[in-house]
């Protein structure tokens, strides 16, 4: 138990403000018959505040508050002690949230949710990024160039076969099970990367191993999208992607080991193994999704409500408005993952073959220009959610497009600079956009379409890899064959523009009508 207690002269006038119940961080309750204000919602277990007030003189009052409370967030309670320390025990009237928290107030489920998938993230961040740090390494072991890297980066992305299946289980047998299961056996599948014996096989293996840690990873969005109150599911979405940016950033670290010699980035695909035990400890805290237990539950009259079921014309309705949305959204992740992957994956070749930056140069150039993205996230996130999805993905989508061409055109400290903003800006493509995909189908059907959209993803991918590989070959540089495929992240803003409908502050079950007579008794704000 905490005990913050604090003595401030204030103006009488903020006096009225501060005996009232807040609602930023914490939701409170009260006072009571003992002047104590308690927790309705928020990252507390046992909650009390107290706040005596002396008579004023000269227009200030003497406040002397009391606060008693005991942080209730699993797996983030070392990162968020202090700052809601500072939050908790502040002498002031009622504020907005704190900058760093969600925008709109959690209980204690959705807060042990936050944690359990941030800590999943950030496994699934490392699995994910292994072969695009490596790629580089491994070709030079097995003699491959370019084209061959492209190749095999395109191979990989066959994993959205095997993640289909799995995540349309996950609409059937539960989110966390595949959450789960996808990354324990994503870590086991990754570790087989360091006993391959040529790059076919390690793009072979990769696909099996990403297969899981992709549907896990979808798996994880719709968990966080249905745990969450509709002011605060981009916030989320957005944290947990910067949990997997953690993820990913220890596999950055770690790329001085390929500079060893040239067999040693397999050492990178044996730790894999080492993160096995993270995701047992997960899975004592994760939670199956309510929304997906009601939906499960439900009479066999409303089992398909959300799905765009149903009889007559209603059904017929919804069932065109699925497919509508369908199409809209797999455009979209079409278009983006046509230049955003390619970037992602080709930066380590162009900065190791046009810039001959060594193994720690690449991995100092990483860390420094990504890590200022979780500004992009936490902002991009805030703003999704308090100021419109739309407003926040038209900035961030052609931030990232055009400080991206740039950043593959020029060199020197600019090139630096260039490369900070647009992962700053594309940090903001994941709470403003992504959410889209949980957002706009019902309960019974969100796996599946989710993992369509990541299908559509990849063929965007597949391309932009491919024809940047062979437009690098030909015209002997990056920076005009990003210039090209930069047309894809060009068609997205139109379609945000013209095409997408605003989704910031709407409950799921508004958003997918069809949901309400399932939900029944749960909380409809999120």
């Amino acid at each position: 138990m905490t005990r913050i207690v604090r003595t401030e002269d204030v103006a009488e006038a903020d006096v009225a403000g501060i005996l009232c119940a807040r609602t930023g961080l914490v939701e409170e309750a009260g006072p009571d018959g003992r002047g104590a204000f308690s927790s309705r919602r928020g990252p507390v277990g046992r909650y009390s505040r107290v706040v005596e007030v002396e008579p004023p003189s000269d227009g200030v009052a003497r406040v002397t508050q009391t606060v008693d409370y005991e942080l209730a967030v699993p797996f983030l309670g070392w990162l968020v002690a202090l700052p809601t320390r500072r939050e908790l025990g502040r002498v002031a009237p009622e504020s907005r949230p704190p900058w760093w928290g969600p925008p709109a107030v959690l209980d204690a489920d959705a807060w042990q949710e936050v944690g359990a998938l941030l800590t999943l993230s950030v496994v699934l961040g490392y699995l994910g990024t292994l072969l695009t740090q490596t790629v580089t390494y491994s070709a030079q072991e097995f003699h491959a160039g370019t084209a061959a890297e492209g190749v095999a980066l395109a191979v990989v992305r066959g994993d959205v076969i095997i993640s289909l299946g799995l995540v349309a289980l996950a609409d059937r047998k539960g989110r966390r099970l595949i959450a789960l299961g996808g990354g324990a056996m994503g870590c086991a599948l990754s570790a087989l990367g360091a006993v391959a014996p040529s790059l076919a096989w390690l793009a072979a293996s990769q696909v099996l191993a990403r297969g899981f840690v992709t549907a896990a990873t979808i798996s994880s969005s719709v968990l966080i999208a249905e745990a969450m109150p509709k002011g605060a599911r981009a916030w989320a979405m957005g944290v947990v992607a910067m949990a997997a940016a953690v993820g990913a950033g220890v596999c950055v670290f770690a790329l001085p080991i390929a500079g060893l010699g040239i067999r040693a980035w397999r050492l990178l695909y044996a730790g894999s193994l080492l993160w096995l035990g993270l995701v047992l400890v997960v899975g004592r805290r994760l939670q199956e999704s309510k929304r997906y237990t009601l939906s499960r539950n439900a009479p066999p009259d409303l089992g398909h409500a959300g799905g765009g079921g149903g009889l007559g014309g209603a059904g017929a309705a919804r069932r065109a408005i699925g497919r509508s949305r369908l199409l809209l959204l797999s455009a979209a992740y079409f278009c983006l993952m046509m230049f955003v992957t390619p970037a992602s994956e080709f930066q380590n070749e162009y900065l190791r073959r046009e810039r001959h930056f060594s193994p720690t140069r690449i991995a100092i150039f990483t860390v420094l220009t990504v890590l200022p993205g979780a500004i992009g996230i936490v902002v991009g996130g805030r703003l999704a959610d308090t100021r419109g999805r739309r407003r926040v993905g038209i900035v961030a989508v052609t931030g990232v497009s055009l400080f991206g061409v740039i950043a593959f055109s020029i060199n020197g400290w600019s090139m630096w600079v260039a490369a900070t903003i647009a992962a700053v800006t594309g940090a903001a493509v994941t709470p403003a956009i992504t959410v889209y995909g949980p957002e706009l189908f019902g309960t019974d059907r969100r796996g599946i379409a989710n993992g369509v959209l990541t299908a559509a993803g990849r063929v965007g991918a597949v391309i932009g890899l491919l024809g940047v590989g062979v437009l690098e070959e030909r015209l002997g540089s990056f920076g005009p064959a990003f210039a090209i495929v930069a047309v894809g992240p060009a068609a997205l803003v139109l379609l945000i523009i013209f095409a997408f409908p605003e989704t910031a502050n709407r409950s799921l079950e508004d958003l997918n009508p069809g949901d309400a007579p399932i939900i029944g008794p749960l909380e409809r704000d999120g």
